[in-house]
């Protein structure tokens, strides 16, 4: 048997290191508050619910013999718990994900119904564990647990209900207490990352520019015309409409199956006055952001909704069928009831266009050649003009959105702002040879306004 209180010092040691814990340092308490066990010979699965420094997570910790050296956590040590005392002698404590055998207990525990041969752990998260099953289905496990119905659950439960076809259907669902835990889906194999396409338009741009800038050996030539993105065998615009076409879709799924709200502006414009109190001085304008505050304060900006909350071209993929939308739990670090609280859905279309402008930025960088900063923001301004007509036709101005086209403008100014000042306090504290990136864009904002 295995002392599962024994394990607590060893956990809160290991927890920091994991990406998806939010604190930066080993938690004060820690305290077991739910545990199951499966197996009673190695390896040994452990599920827990740890409640640490008023936080919940979802542990999930394989037991083997010390003796045996499996070779799945070669390369993964920071996935090593620590030694732990059972029955059966000493043993090596670990995080069960890495584990492609207990990858098949935990599909058991969530759906006894599906049979599995192979896993694999996708990296890459923040807040979340997913483990793919023979390329076929895909189980999130969610590690940062709050009470009450993660949205991820919530959202894509009743999206599918409504028939909404971009969306990966829900197969099978784990909720323990008032937790949460696991969702499995169909595993959308062969898709493509909406933020990898976007960024082999744009190399694909920069290369048609390389050649374009080879020098002229006849004189007599005409010299080479500026390069336009539409000229690129790789052009996003078509891909931008249809992206767009499928959030105007969503939204209106969204609003028939949670309703439409009345819209606080007001409301809206001080908390992102609140949160542009973070800025640094000199950074932008506060007046100028004053100014968009204030605009958005007095209109009429259309429905409040539920939303995505954290959208972006990371969020979504392009298969053979059209783009699907994934990952709606929002922002990890926001409270959930603040992130289950309906906005507009504006809020998801800034997001994307800040999206946009990222991936033009970091194409550029990548090349480290000031002189496409012209071509790289001309790919962005095509492909947010191609997203937002595809995004109008289909969300339709009047239904979810004012039906002032100035109203809209206002709104998605305020939001856009607010996504970009959220992106510079990232960017600050994470990735600081990034924050030029919102920087800049919080210049362009409040430049219209001088």
């Amino acid at each position: 048997m295995i002392d599962v209180g024994a394990m607590v010092p060893a956990i809160s040691q290991w927890l920091p290191r994991q990406r998806w814990y939010s604190g930066q340092v080993e938690p004060e308490t820690l305290t077991i508050i739910d545990q199951e066990i499966r197996g009673d010979r190695f390896p040994v699965l452990v599920r827990l619910l740890v409640e640490a420094d008023r936080h919940i997570y979802q542990v999930l910790v394989g037991v083997r013999s010390r003796d045996d050296h499996s070779d799945f956590l070669r390369g993964h040590e920071q996935a090593v718990v620590g030694d732990v005392a059972t029955h059966q002698g000493d043993a090596m404590a670990y995080d069960a994900v890495h584990d492609p055998e207990l990858a098949l207990v935990i599909l058991d525990a969530v759906a006894p119904h599906e049979k599995a041969q192979r896993a694999r752990l996708m990296s890459a998260e923040q807040s979340n564990s997913s483990i793919v099953y023979d390329e076929r289905i895909i189980l999130k496990l969610f590690r940062r647990i709050q009470r009450g119905h993660n949205p991820e659950v919530e959202i894509t439960e009743a999206l599918a209900a409504r028939g909404f076809k971009c969306v990966a259907e829900p197969l099978a669902t784990q909720r323990v207490r008032d937790f949460d835990l696991a969702l499995l889906q169909p595993f959308l194999s062969g898709a493509a990352e909406g933020w990898a396409l976007a960024l082999t338009s744009l190399r694909d741009l920069f290369g048609l520019n390389d050649t374009a800038s080879i020098p002229i050996i006849n004189i007599d030539e005409p010299p080479p015309q500026p390069l336009d993105p539409a000229q690129a065998g790789g052009d996003f615009a078509g891909e931008a409409a249809r992206l767009g076409a499928m959030t105007g879709a969503m939204h209106v799924a969204l609003a028939d199956a949670f309703g439409r709200h009345h819209a606080d502006s007001k409301a809206w414009a001080e908390a992102i006055a609140a949160q542009a109190d973070g800025l640094e001085p000199g950074d932008v304008d506060r007046r100028a952001i004053q100014r968009i505050l204030d605009r958005l304060a007095d209109i009429d900006a259309g429905a409040a909704i539920r939303v995505h909350g954290d959208y972006h071209l990371g969020q979504v993929l392009r298969t053979d069928a059209g783009w699907y939308v994934l990952d709606f739990e929002g922002e990890p670090a926001r409270p959930i009831e603040e992130r289950r609280r309906p906005s507009t859905p504006l809020k998801d279309v800034a997001g994307m266009l800040r999206s946009f402008h990222y991936a033009s930025a970091v194409a550029r960088t990548e090349r480290d050649e000031y002189a496409l900063e012209d071509l790289a923001a001309a790919w962005e301004d095509r492909n947010r003009k191609a997203f937002l007509r595809g995004y109008m036709n289909a969300a339709g101005p009047g239904n979810i959105l004012p039906a002032d086209p100035e109203c809209v403008g206002a709104v998605l100014a305020a939001f856009e702002l607010e996504k970009a000042v959220y992106e510079l306090g990232y960017e600050r504290a994470y990735r600081p040879d990034w924050a030029h990136i919102p920087l800049a864009a919080l210049r362009r904002l409040t430049e219209r306004e001088q």
